[in-house]
C-alpha cells in the first residue's frame, strides 16, 4: 500500500512539474521568442449594470530579460475597483516551485506618473527580480468593480516576440440586456473556437506562434489578434449611460462630463472681450485667446475617479492657472464661448504612431488625450491647449492625421485631424562652404523646416547655448571637430516655418588620400537610415508621413586645387519617391551641389520591401559621394 501511495505521489508530482516545465512547451512555440503564454484566462461575470466580477489566471514562461514584461504581475485599482485573491507563484525551468508571493507581500503604491496633481489610482505589484532564465510565473487574482463601462479588452497575443499555448476569454451576463458587443480583430488563420450559448460567450485560442516585430510595420493594433468588448448599457465612476454609436457617446460626454463645467466669472468674460475688442474675424479671435491660454496657464495632469475623464471646472483653471488636457481644453472652449467663437471638445488617441478611433465600435476605452476643434469655413482648426509653444492650428506628430471624436451639440462625430504628408514635411538647406588651403572649412548654413520637420526643430529656440552647440555637433557628426561660432533662429508661427542660421568651422574637413584629397559633396544632410533586410517579411510596411528635402550647397575651394573630374548626375524615380543630385562648376571655380529627396507616404505590400530598402540604401550611398581634389604643383 505504501508503495502504491508513493508511486501515485511521484506520478502526480511528475505530471504537475511537467505542466510548467519548459520541456513541455511545443517546440514551434519556443523558437525565437522572449516568452510563451502557457495559459491566459479571464472569466467575467456581469451581474448588473453596475456590478461586475472577473477572475484572471496568467501563466507565462520567460526566456530572457526582454520577456519579463509579459510576466508583469501588477493590478491597477481605485475606489470603484476592489482586488481579491492575489497570488504569484514562480517555477524553475523544470516546473519546480521557487517562490510564492501572497497578497500581503505585494507592493501597494500610488499610481503616480510624474505629471499628476493628484490621483486615487493605486497599483499592486509583485516585486520579483529573476536570478535565472527560463522561469515561469503563475499570476492569479479576482476583481470586483462597478465600472462596467471599462470592460477588460483582450489580446490573445499580448505583444511581439511572445507565443501562446492557450488563451481563453469568457463573459457571462445575468440578463440579455447586459449582453456585450464584441468586435473580433485579426483572428483569421488562427485556431480560435467560439462558443455562444445562453448568456455566455467563450473564446478559446490555442498554439499561436509568436508575431515578430518588423521594421516599419503598422501599429500592433492592426496586426495582433484581439477582442474589443463593451456593454451598450453601462456604469462608470458613479454614472450610467447607454451608448450604441459615436453620436451617443458624444452626447454622454457632453451631458455627464462637460455640462456646466464651462462657466466663467464675469470679470474673466469682460477681460476676454476686451482682448478681442475691434476684431471681427472668429479665427483671429481664436488666435488671441489661444495665445492668452499659452501665456497664462501650465499643464498638470489630474487623474482621480471620474476626473480621469471629466475636466476641471473652467473657473478653477482660471483661478489656479493650471489643468490637464481636459481642463485646459474645456477652459479654452469656455473663453472662446465668451467672445462668441464656437469650438468643440475632441478626444484623440495620441502618440507619434497614428491610431484611429474604430468607426464601428464606440467605447470609453479609446482615446487618451483631448484637443480643441474650432469650426471655420466648413473645416476645422485644431489646437492642443496643453502646449505653450505650438503655433495656433499646429498639432505636430502627437495628434496629426487620425480619426478623433468631436463632441458637438448634436452628439459625437468622427473627424480626421490635420495631416502632414509628403511635400508638407519639408526641409530646405542653403549653405556656403569655404575650404581653405590648410584643409579646414568655414560654413554658413540656413535650414528651413515645415510640417512635422518643424515639430522636430522648433524647441531649439528654448534650449541653452551649450545644448544647441552640442546638438549641431551631433547633427553634423560626419564632420570632424565641428565648432559652432554663432547661430540665430526665426520662428514664423503664422506660416509655421522654423529657420536656423548657423556658422561653424571644422579642421581637416578635406581628407588626404594618396596624391589627392577627398571632398564630401553633401556634408550637411547625409541620409543614413537603411532598414534591415527582413528577408521573410510577413506584414506590409508603412511610411507614415513622407518628406521632401531640397539642398543647395556652394563649395568654394582654394585656387591651388583642381577637380579631377565631375561625377555624373544622379536621378532615381520609384513608387516610393525620388532622388536626384547634380554637381556644377561655376566660372569662378566654385562648385554648386543640388540635391533633392522625396519620400512618399503610404502603405506598401510586403513584396516591395526589398525594393524599398534598395532605394534607401542607394540614397544613403549617394549622400556619401566624394570627389578628388588635386593640389597644383607650386
Amino acid at each position: 500500500m505504501r508503495f502504491l501511495v508513493l508511486t501515485a505521489f511521484l506520478l502526480f508530482s511528475s505530471l504537475f512539474y511537467a505542466q510548467y516545465s519548459v520541456a513541455s512547451i511545443p517546440e514551434k512555440l519556443r523558437f525565437n521568442v522572449d516568452a510563451v503564454i502557457r495559459n491566459n484566462e479571464v472569466s467575467i461575470q456581469v451581474l448588473s449594470v453596475d456590478q461586475m466580477v472577473y477572475q484572471i489566471t496568467k501563466v507565462v514562461t520567460v526566456f530572457n530579460a526582454s520577456g519579463n514584461a509579459f510576466a508583469d504581475a501588477r493590478i491597477r485599482y481605485d475606489n470603484e475597483v476592489k482586488v481579491k485573491n492575489v497570488e504569484a507563484v514562480i517555477y524553475n525551468q523544470f516546473g519546480g516551485e521557487i517562490e510564492t508571493i501572497k497578497k500581503r507581500d505585494f507592493k501597494d503604491i500610488a499610481a503616480a506618473d510624474g505629471f499628476s496633481l493628484y490621483r486615487d489610482d493605486r497599483v499592486l505589484y509583485a516585486d520579483f527580480d529573476p536570478s535565472q532564465y527560463p522561469y515561469t510565473m503563475k499570476f492569479t487574482y479576482e476583481v470586483e468593480t462597478s465600472d462596467t463601462g471599462a470592460m477588460p479588452q483582450w489580446y490573445f497575443v499580448p505583444g511581439y516576440g511572445v507565443s501562446v499555448e492557450k488563451s481563453t476569454y469568457k463573459i457571462s451576463c445575468s440578463s440579455k440586456n447586459l449582453k456585450p458587443i464584441i468586435k473580433e480583430q485579426n483572428l483569421a488563420g488562427l485556431d480560435v473556437k467560439v462558443n455562444n450559448e445562453y448568456n455566455t460567450i467563450t473564446y478559446v485560442a490555442k498554439e499561436i506562434p509568436a508575431f515578430l516585430g518588423e521594421t516599419l510595420s503598422p501599429s500592433h493594433h492592426y496586426i495582433l489578434p484581439r477582442l474589443s468588448v463593451r456593454l451598450p448599457n453601462f456604469h462608470f465612476k458613479g454614472y450610467s449611460g447607454t451608448v450604441n454609436n459615436w453620436q451617443d457617446l458624444g452626447t454622454w460626454i457632453q451631458d455627464i462630463l462637460l455640462d456646466g463645467r464651462d462657466e466663467l466669472g464675469e470679470p474673466t468674460i469682460t477681460k476676454m472681450r476686451n482682448l478681442v475688442k475691434g476684431v471681427q474675424d472668429d479665427l483671429e479671435k481664436a488666435k488671441i485667446i489661444y495665445r492668452y491660454v499659452q501665456k497664462n496657464t501650465r499643464y498638470v495632469s489630474v487623474q482621480i475617479g471620474i476626473g480621469g475623464m471629466r475636466p476641471i471646472n473652467a473657473t478653477e483653471v482660471d483661478r489656479d492657472k493650471y489643468g490637464d488636457c481636459k481642463g485646459l481644453t474645456n477652459y479654452t472652449k469656455a473663453l472662446l464661448r465668451a467672445v462668441g467663437v464656437e469650438s468643440y471638445y475632441a478626444v484623440v488617441e495620441s502618440g507619434s504612431t497614428k491610431v484611429d478611433m474604430q468607426e464601428d465600435f464606440a467605447d470609453l476605452i479609446q482615446g487618451d488625450h483631448v484637443i480643441l476643434a474650432i469650426p471655420y469655413n466648413n473645416s476645422y482648426y485644431w489646437v492642443d491647449c496643453t502646449s505653450q509653444i505650438n503655433p495656433f492650428g499646429y498639432l505636430g506628430d502627437f495628434t496629426d492625421d487620425r480619426t478623433v471624436l468631436v463632441v458637438t451639440p448634436e452628439g459625437g462625430k468622427l473627424v480626421r485631424t490635420e495631416s502632414y504628408l509628403n511635400e508638407e514635411n519639408a526641409k530646405q538647406i542653403n549653405g556656403t562652404i569655404n575650404v581653405f588651403e590648410d584643409l579646414s572649412m568655414d560654413a554658413q548654413v540656413t535650414i528651413q523646416t515645415k510640417g512635422i520637420k518643424y515639430d522636430l526643430r522648433m524647441a531649439l529656440e528654448r534650449e541653452s547655448s551649450e545644448h544647441i552647440k552640442e546638438y549641431y555637433k551631433t547633427l553634423w557628426d560626419n564632420i570632424n571637430g565641428v565648432k559652432v561660432k554663432n547661430y540665430s533662429f526665426e520662428n514664423n508661427k503664422d506660416d509655421i516655418v522654423f529657420t536656423e542660421n548657423v556658422n561653424f568651422q571644422a579642421e581637416n574637413f578635406v581628407a588626404k588620400n594618396g596624391e589627392g584629397y577627398l571632398l564630401s559633396l553633401n556634408p550637411l544632410n547625409n541620409y543614413t537610415y537603411v532598414p534591415p533586410r527582413d528577408r521573410d517579411r510577413k506584414y506590409p510596411f508603412l511610411v507614415q508621413r513622407g518628406s521632401f528635402e531640397e539642398d543647395k550647397i556652394q563649395i568654394e575651394i582654394p585656387e591651388n586645387f583642381t577637380i579631377s573630374s565631375l561625377p555624373e548626375d544622379v536621378f532615381m524615380e520609384t513608387e516610393f519617391g525620388n532622388y536626384q543630385a547634380k554637381l556644377q562648376k561655376k566660372a569662378n571655380g566654385a562648385l554648386v551641389y543640388n540635391r533633392s529627396f522625396f519620400l512618399k507616404a503610404g502603405t506598401y505590400q510586403k513584396e516591395l520591401y526589398q525594393k524599398f530598402r534598395s532605394f534607401l540604401r542607394t540614397v544613403a550611398r549617394m549622400d556619401k559621394q566624394k570627389i578628388v581634389l588635386i593640389k597644383n604643383a607650386p
